[in-house]
């Protein structure tokens, strides 16, 4: 008698070329999977992830982390960081400051909203002057994914 997990999954075979499974081997050790099924279902759906990044659906959103580390002691730039923050209101969550040295800040800015939007709020921040590197990661809100 098969459990319900069993009738939820399908099996099916896979056509691939030696160096390449021995590679994907690799990469299943060195991220401590325990089989490759794990590590294709992972993979499978960070690439469905990805495409939903690409879409701006009517009520699709995303979920994400801005990281930038500027120059606190730039002229302006500060107040230019908290109104851009201030004018995306319903999609800057929670945002934290930390001092990496005496002119150096690190902030991490959780967001959430349309892709295209957070994407937006990212190109405006990594524009400013003294503002030395910004990287946005986004991921889903898991209402897609199984």
């Amino acid at each position: 008698m098969e459990t319900e997990e069993e009738k939820s999954i399908a099996r099916f075979g896979v056509s691939i070329p030696y160096d390449l499974i021995r590679t994907f081997d690799k990469y299943i050790r060195e991220r401590a999977y325990n089989n490759r099924s794990e590590a294709i279902r992972d993979l499978i759906r960070e690439k469905l992830i990805e495409r939903e990044w690409g879409k701006e659906l009517k009520g699709q959103k995303v979920v994400g982390v801005i990281t930038y580390v500027y120059d606190h002691h730039k002229r302006k730039l500060v107040n230019s960081i908290i109104d851009i923050q201030h004018n995306f209101p319903e999609h800057v969550i929670v945002s934290q400051h930390i001092h990496l040295d005496h002119c150096i800040c690190l902030e991490v800015v959780v967001v959430r909203g349309g892709p295209v939007t957070v994407r937006n709020l990212t190109y405006k921040l990594k524009a400013l002057k003294g503002v030395k590197h910004c990287q946005l990661t986004m991921t889903t809100t898991g209402t897609s994914l199984s």
